[in-house]
């Protein structure tokens, strides 16, 4: 977040329900320290548990009108669409705040992730009226393709998380995204 991340999603698919509980509430206490948004991945009960601003599901995870009716008109529910626009399309009509594509690149997170084309972004930026979100494999160095396609936001892990200087690494990528947005 010191590096200028304006979302924060909590990830953690290994920890038990009430070490996420632990680690989501303190993360959140950071976050809304900051006014950055907290999201929840793939779990609507702990978003709406500690109060958190919103969450992300995917394919095998509620829907997005189930997440609707437990967090409620003003939660912010993303949406991977993986390289499906018309799943982006299904998932904007059913009151998705954003959606997500991706891997924009190939990820050291999911390395087996399907590959989201360039041109899928373009294409979903035109069509759509929800913000475009790119995940996957995205570094400083390609972050600005990813603006240029239209993108209007990026997702990143393993370039910040695994980075010697997160907060440095976080800056990086959000300022060669933002030179060419």
């Amino acid at each position: 977040m010191a590096g200028g991340a304006t979302c924060f999603q909590y990830r953690d698919k290994t920890a038990s329900a009430s070490e996420r509980l632990r680690r989501a509430s303190a993360l959140l206490e950071r976050c809304q320290a900051r006014k950055v948004p907290l999201i929840i991945n793939d779990d609507v009960a702990l978003a709406k548990s500690i109060g958190a601003t919103g969450v992300h599901v995917g394919r095998d995870d509620s829907s997005i009108g189930h997440a609707r009716r437990v967090l409620g008109p003003a939660a912010i529910v993303g949406a991977s669409c993986y390289n499906d626009l018309a799943a982006a399309l299904d998932a904007q009509a059913h009151g998705a705040s954003y959606v997500a594509f991706g891997a924009a690149f190939a990820s050291p997170t999911k390395p087996g992730a399907v590959p989201a084309p360039l041109s899928l972004y373009a294409e979903a930026a035109r069509l759509l009226t929800v913000p475009v979100v790119a995940i996957g494999g995205i570094t400083a160095a390609n972050a600005g393709v990813l603006a240029q396609a239209g993108v209007d936001a990026i997702a990143v892990i393993s370039a910040v998380m695994q980075a010697d200087d997160p907060e440095q690494a976080a800056a990086n990528i959000l300022a060669a995204f933002r030179a060419t947005g």
